[in-house]
């Protein structure tokens, strides 16, 4: 009995086969309905579109300033290092450092009393000499002298009005006086110190006009000329520019480098340039009136270059052709007319045919409609 009680339990309990079509309809089921929404959603990822956002300006006539740089060194209009002819003992100094002074002002004086004390002698001598020289020609003019007397005297004469001028010069030259008005440079003497001859005192700049040497290539001897405009730029005043002129071109050409020296001045009136500087110089060369827009939205491929445009919300790319270049901006020779719009932003993503959503054009079209404002 036992073992017929087992066998009906075996009997009774579900097989694989018996859930066979149950499984079946599940997986029909699932693939009916992936079948059924699969269309939709492959209808859906068809109809997307990618959309770029790019930003847009117009091509301009502007003007365009055509120039070339160079690098120089600022030098005063007129420099000089005040020294003494004598060898002496500084009696008084009358300037400080870094004055301004006018031309003539007296800088310092050395011991002078032998030398005052010499024009003295020698000028009463001189007084002596051209009394008795008068005295003698009258006495010539009643033939009370010879006139061999009256000749010696006047040789006499002349020879005190020479010396007395030579110590009248020496006299002078002890007092050392500023040749033209300027800045002066450091004090390097002190009350009482004895100076030798060629010794430094300090130093004189007029600051009033800075010169500026620099050269450039001899392609460009055709076109500079004395009058032209430049524009010279310091690190020291990087937000100031300091306008000047040429003066003077070189009549040689530089054998080794082909270039030609040039000479600027600029007026320095504020005294804010000084001698020694770096000077970044760029001469003007034309200024006119031409196509250009921004280098950012030129697409240079190989030797062409090309700009995008938009047309009905999509991107067009344009072969152009391009001049010259300034920072920033590009000369435009042919391909776009004025005021044509072209993309300067976002044009690396873009392929032509690109479907394109014009940075602000929304704002702008319902601003101007009256709907909406920002």
């Amino acid at each position: 009995m036992q073992n017929k009680f087992v066998s009906t339990t075996t009997k009774n309990k579900p097989t694989l086969a018996s859930r066979l079509p149950l499984i079946m309809l599940v997986i029909t089921l699932v693939v009916l309905i992936s079948y059924l929404q699969w269309p939709a959603a492959e209808q859906k990822n068809s109809n997307f579109k990618r959309v770029v956002a790019v930003k847009m300006v117009p091509v301009v006539i502007a003007e365009f300033i055509e120039s070339v740089e160079a690098v120089g060194t600022a030098r005063a209009n007129e420099q000089v290092i005040i020294t003494s002819k004598y060898s002496d003992v500084i009696d008084e100094i009358y300037f400080d450092d870094g004055q301004l002074i006018n031309k003539g002002a007296m800088l310092v004086k050395l011991n002078n009393q032998e030398e005052i004390a010499k024009v003295n002698e020698l000028s009463a001598n001189l007084s002596e000499s051209q009394a008795h020289l008068k005295r003698l020609t009258e006495l010539l003019s009643s033939r009370a002298t010879s006139k061999s007397l009256v000749d010696q005297q006047e040789a006499k004469t002349k020879a005190i009005e020479a010396q007395l001028t030579s110590a009248s010069a020496k006299l002078n030259d002890l007092t050392i006086r500023a040749p033209f008005t300027g800045v002066l440079g450091f004090r390097e003497v002190s009350k009482g110190a004895y100076i030798d001859s060629g010794d430094v005192i300090t130093s004189l700049d007029d600051l009033s006009v800075i010169k500026v040497d620099f050269y450039l290539p001899e392609r460009l001897l055709t076109n500079i000329h004395v009058g032209q405009q430049v524009t010279a730029v310091n690190s020291a005043y990087r937000d100031r520019n300091f306008i000047g002129k040429i003066t003077a071109i070189d009549s040689r050409i530089d054998s080794s480098t082909r270039s030609i020296k040039v000479r600027a001045i600029i007026a320095n009136k504020a005294l804010k340039l000084r001698p020694g500087m770096l000077i970044n110089i760029n001469v003007l060369q034309q200024v006119e009136k031409i196509l250009q827009l921004p280098e950012s939205a030129i697409i240079p491929i190989e030797d062409k270059h090309y700009v995008f445009v938009v047309n009905e919300e999509k991107a067009v790319r344009k072969s152009i052709e391009i001049g010259r270049r300034h920072p920033g901006m590009v000369e435009v020779i042919s391909g776009l007319v004025e005021n044509e719009q072209v993309v300067v932003e976002g044009a690396l993503k873009l392929r032509d045919g690109s479907a394109v959503s014009i940075i602000g054009q929304a704002i702008k079209e319902t601003t101007e409609d009256g709907s909406k404002s920002e």
